[in-house]
């Protein structure tokens, strides 16, 4: 539910970023052409890395399904990086995006960080399972 809400989120986040460019504080050295190209690239590679990632789990392959969705949440995570540069001047439905990808991607690493001490103290309780 948290990594589809996220992908909601990011989604919009991106697309905006990549079609009303203009309303986002420009990144020094990169053409408007350029950042549209990283933008649109990113979301996509970083999606299809939460998608392995819910595959990953869905087969029990927990350690492999952290990863990537750790790697999955950088998406939520770099939309902070707006304001690095500076606050863009967006309209408020825009800039709660960026809170709500920054949200889901805490939330995701929440998830993993629980996920990740069930495996290891089930590691610790039955270690022949291995």
């Amino acid at each position: 539910m948290v990594l589809g809400f996220s992908v909601l989120s990011t989604g919009l986040h991106y697309a905006h970023n990549v079609f009303a460019i203009d309303q986002y504080p420009p990144v020094p050295g990169l053409s408007d052409l350029v950042a549209q190209i990283l933008v649109a690239g990113a979301w996509v590679l970083l999606t299809a890395a939460g998608a392995v990632g819910y595959l990953r789990y869905t087969q029990r392959r927990y350690w492999a399904a952290n990863a990537f969705l750790l790697v999955y949440s950088l998406s939520g995570l770099g939309s902070l990086g707006h304001f690095v540069i500076d606050v863009p001047n967006i309209p408020a439905f825009w800039f709660a995006t960026i809170v709500t990808d920054a949200l889901a991607a805490a939330a995701i690493w929440g998830f993993v960080m629980w996920t990740a001490s069930m495996l290891g103290r089930a590691a610790r309780l039955h270690p022949a399972a291995r």
